[in-house]
């Protein structure tokens, strides 16, 4: 019986395969054929939802549901079972017929497949005359399009609108372009035509439910997919259709556009990437649905001869007697069954038509691996030995093929291959005569395609959607609150991703994140964080002091966090504040923490510098006392004597004291309170005097305890002396020690010359070679030299014979020790005299002298420098000696030198310090006679040389 038979034709979006699934349901019986398995099982999902899984079967060549008591078989168009007598029978995409692939077993179908009551041929308008050629007596239904489809040009992928599907043709272009759009756009889903089932609903999930606005797929979505797309953008216009590249036809570009704006919803396609933009005709044919009628389907002689190979392979290549069937290009499974025909022993196992048959239906067997036809073939040859000699495929074998697939580690293309070898076997497992043990064989098979399939789509997911941005992108666009959470390391989750971390008051975006995911992370955290930077600055407002600190480099830090920096101002004892907190945290947020670190400041500058501020508010200092206290303050509490003489030289001995009372030493060198030597201050005032500097990197203090350290090269001019130090070669004294060593000095000849003593070594705690570098620093001149060392003797009192002495002569005391006149320490044994063989001694002075005896070094040291020598480390001649004592030709004595100051170069000190570099006649001369009329310094060092040199 043939029942009616209609051709339901139209563009894509006109309801047709919806319309067939209802009629199939209205008959006791149907069977549908669709193009692909996806589109296969995405049918039975829903005719299951609507029936139950008890009546409905799948089909397809690697998977087979059948229910004991199945009414509707949901099929691939190759799977279909013939010879049923079902009341309804429908072939979905029917313009496929004209497919060089595959268009045979569509043709096939047309012309053979019909259901008792009902057949309807879905597909495009392009059929109709086809059809009514070779289906007489064919009903037509028109259908047209649900909503409109507009071509909107070429575009960036950067610029392409949410819910877009971006189509590629090879694998390699469709994962470049997902890439792509992970970076830019956070994510997107990857659907082809090769995945599984199970992969390919999990991918399309994550477009539907919203995860990721952006679809990355092949042609396959054109094969009536049906998804929520609102722009389809072609990424190529050309495709390889397993032979050659070929440009795509205005109705395979409108099949595909087709898919965007579902149901009532308009939608628009366009070209992106390298793709150049359609031409006009193209363009609106496409928008039209006007295409190229078709002329010609494909076809094979469906009357099979299973005699021979040789006539069977005959009958495959059998021209048509119709002008409409245009005979099929040899397909995959007759080039294989060529291939095995070459095989001697298949081709003798080959002998009957039984024989033939199986090897023809082997030869079916679709080439999943795609490795190569050689390949293909030996294990087609392999498996037909096992059927024709067995009659199943040993379990064994089978159990290893599968076993070595059965891995989920791997990259994408790992797990693809993996998933194309397991569907080899589950089409094997699907022949119920094929294995011993069909239902065991399929769950395994099925078992290990499932974990491949998820093991994939983990790694499609992890390469190409960031799941982090697609969340956050998704919950900002519903407008939502978003919940934010910051732990005790700073790191910022927000709905459980995480961002980044809170430094402070400045958020920092997750440094992996990069393009329009950076922008997307930081808005979300940013709004998600404003509840938080109000509970920072309170918590940091009442946090005590000894949680605020300051840095060597003027940073301002709440713990381990910067909150802020000290900057210049008017006022060198109270910097400007400059907080570190974002924009987005508000004017309210940074106010607050600017109150608290300036709070901080000011209390840590009154605390450290508390005697400047004392001396400052005293009211009793007037005069030029008070204009001293101001410039001691100016100057952090510590002035180079050099700087100041002449104010020092005018004030009095009252202003001195008024002066003193508030801890003012005047040293020789330098004018400071001893006070603010001490580590804090010290480390502050290094801090206040580069910013009022204008220093790039401030200097550090050094370590606290250490008299001498090494001079820095280059160092800011000045920073030695607010670090509390003076320099003096290659290493620099503290400026109170180096007062002490001056006390000590001030009771030597510096004229004559003297030598170290133990103090002033112990004092600075140099070795005597490190304290002469030190005095050569500081303007004296160190002549070396070598003598003998002189040892300690014990003498005893000699016998009456061995003198000649009376017995009333008054002898040497006993043990009378005749010291070394060295500073060093005295070195060497204590030598015995011999009272028991007085006649000995002779020979024993005689033995001591042809001793070689010991030689020590030492120093002498003189004011004054050699000629021609230079401070390197200031670069300015003079510059060190004037530091030493000098100030402009002032001072008496040796310290008024002033190195290239001087005036005549006649050697004069206090008038010009020593001759210019030009004067080379003779020794350097040196008069020390200062004028009566001047008054002496009670504080020179030299006052009391001058007073003795009076008398």
């Amino acid at each position: 019986m043939q029942g009616r038979t209609v051709a339901v034709l139209g563009p894509t979006n006109t309801g047709k395969t919806t319309y067939a699934i209802e009629r199939m349901l209205g008959h006791r019986t149907g069977i549908i054929g669709l193009p692909l398995r996806l589109l296969a099982r995405e049918v039975y999902d829903r005719i299951v939802e609507m029936r139950g899984p008890s009546v409905v079967a799948l089909v397809t060549g690697e998977e087979r549901i059948v229910p004991p008591r199945t009414q509707y078989w949901v099929c691939t168009v190759e799977a279909m079972p013939e010879g049923m007598g079902a009341d309804f029978v429908a072939i979905d995409e029917i313009q496929l017929c004209a497919d060089p692939e595959r268009g045979h077993v569509f043709t096939d179908r047309l012309l053979r497949m019909r259901g008792t009551h009902e057949t309807l041929f879905l597909g495009a308008h392009t059929m109709r005359g086809p059809i009514a050629a070779l289906v007489p007596g064919a009903d037509f239904i028109a259908r047209e399009r649900m909503s409109t489809l507009t071509y909107s040009g070429s575009k960036k992928i950067s610029r392409l609108q949410p819910r877009t599907a971006i189509v590629g043709f090879s694998v390699e272009n469709v994962y470049a372009i997902a890439e792509l759009i992970r970076r830019t756009k956070g994510g997107a889903a990857v659907v082809m035509g090769a995945l599984s089932p199970r992969t390919r609903n999990a991918q399309v999930d994550l477009y539907q439910n919203g995860e990721v606005d952006y679809l990355v797929a092949t042609d396959a979505i054109g094969m009536g997919l049906n998804l929520d797309i609102h722009h389809v953008a072609f990424s190529s216009l050309t495709k390889f259709d397993g032979r050659r590249m070929r440009p795509l036809q205005p109705n395979e570009l409108g099949q595909i556009a087709g898919r965007a704006g579902r149901g009532m919803r308009d939608g628009t396609f366009g070209v992106t990437g390298e793709a150049r933009p359609l031409q006009e005709e193209v363009a609106r044919a496409i928008c039209d649905h006007r295409f190229t009628p078709l002329s010609k389907v494909q076809w094979r002689n469906a009357k099979l001869e299973f005699g021979t190979v040789d006539r069977l392979i005959g009958s495959l290549e059998l021209p048509s007697e119709d002008e409409l069937l245009l005979r099929a290009r040899e397909a995959d499974d007759l080039r294989a069954l060529k291939a095995l025909a070459q095989d001697d022993e298949v081709f003798a196992r080959a002998s009957n038509p039984a024989s033939v048959k199986l090897l023809w239906d082997v030869c079916r067997i679709p080439d999943f691996r795609g490795i190569s036809g050689a390949e293909h073939a030996n294990l087609l040859a392999q498996l037909f030995g096992f059927l024709h000699e067995n009659d199943a495929v040993p379990d064994d074998w089978l159990a290893r093929q599968i076993r070595r697939i059965d891995r989920t580690d791997g990259d994408i293309d790992t797990l693809s291959k993996r998933l194309a070898f397991i569907r080899t076997w589950t089409y094997v497992a699907q022949r119920e005569a094929w294995v011993a043990d069909a239902p065991h064989w399929r769950g395994e098979t099925r078992a290990v395609e499932d974990r491949l399939s998820d093991a994939l789509h983990d790694r499609l997911t992890q390469r190409f959607v960031d799941r982090r941005t697609s969340v956050l992108m998704r919950r900002l666009k519903q407008k939502e609150a978003l919940l934010a959470e910051v732990n005790d390391k700073g790191e910022v989750t927000v709905e459980g991703e995480f961002v980044g971390r809170l430094e402070g008051f400045r958020f920092r975006s997750d440094k992996d994140a990069s393009g329009q995911e950076a922008k997307t992370i930081k808005q979300a955290a940013l709004q998600a964080l404003a509840p938080h930077f109000h509970l920072r600055a309170d918590k940091l407002y009442n946090a005590p002091d000894t949680e605020i600190d300051f840095t060597d480099q003027g940073g301002l830090m709440w713990g381990a966090e910067a909150v802020g920096r000290l900057a210049p101002s008017d006022d060198a004892m109270r910097p400007e504040i400059k907080v570190f907190v974002d924009e987005d945290a508000g004017v309210d947020v940074a106010e607050k923490v600017k109150r608290r670190l300036t709070h901080f400041m000011d209390r840590k500058i009154a605390a450290l510098f508390e005697p400047l501020s004392t001396m400052q508010k005293d009211e009793g200092l007037t005069g030029l006392a008070r204009g001293f206290a101001f410039q001691l303050v100016e100057g952090f509490g510590i002035l180079p004597r050099a700087d100041v003489a002449d104010d020092v030289k005018a004030l009095d001995q009252d202003a001195r004291g008024l002066l003193r009372k508030h801890g003012v030493r005047f040293g020789q060198f330098t004018i400071f309170m001893p006070a603010l030597l001490k580590p804090a201050p010290t480390r502050l005032r290094l801090v206040l005097w580069s910013l009022s500097r204008g220093v790039d990197v401030f200097p550090e203090a050094p370590p606290p305890g250490l008299v001498t350290v090494p001079t820095v090269p280059g160092i800011e001019l000045g920073a030695d002396t607010m670090a509390g130090y003076r320099a003096a070669g290659l290493r620099s004294i503290r400026i109170d020690m180096l007062e002490r060593l001056a006390d000590m000095v001030r009771g030597q000849d510096t004229r004559s010359g003297f030598e170290a003593t133990a103090d002033m070594l112990s004092i600075t705690g140099m070795t005597l070679e490190q304290f002469a570098e030190l005095m050569q620093g500081l303007g004296y001149q160190a002549e070396k030299g070598e003598r003998e060392k002189i040892r300690a003797v014990v003498t005893e009192t000699p016998s009456e014979e061995a003198t000649g002495a009376a017995p009333d002569t008054e002898a040497p005391a006993p043990e009378e020790v005749v010291a070394d006149a060295s500073p060093e320490p005295v070195d060497g044994a204590i030598e015995e005299a011999d009272t028991t063989d007085a006649a000995a001694r002779p020979q024993e002075a005689a033995t001591n002298a042809e001793t070689k005896p010991e030689l020590e070094v030492f120093y002498t040291f003189r004011w004054g420098r050699p000629r021609g020598q230079r401070n390197e480390r200031r670069g300015a001649p003079g510059q060190e000696a004037s530091r030493a004592g000098g100030n402009k030709g002032r001072g008496k004595g040796a310290q008024g030198q002033n190195e290239g100051r001087g005036g005549k170069g006649q050697g004069k000190r206090g008038k010009g310090g020593k001759p210019q570099r030009g004067d080379t006649k003779g020794p350097r001369q040196y008069e020390a006679k200062p004028k009566k009329s001047d008054k002496i310094d009670p504080d020179n060092p030299f006052a009391a040389l001058a007073a003795l040199k009076g008398k």
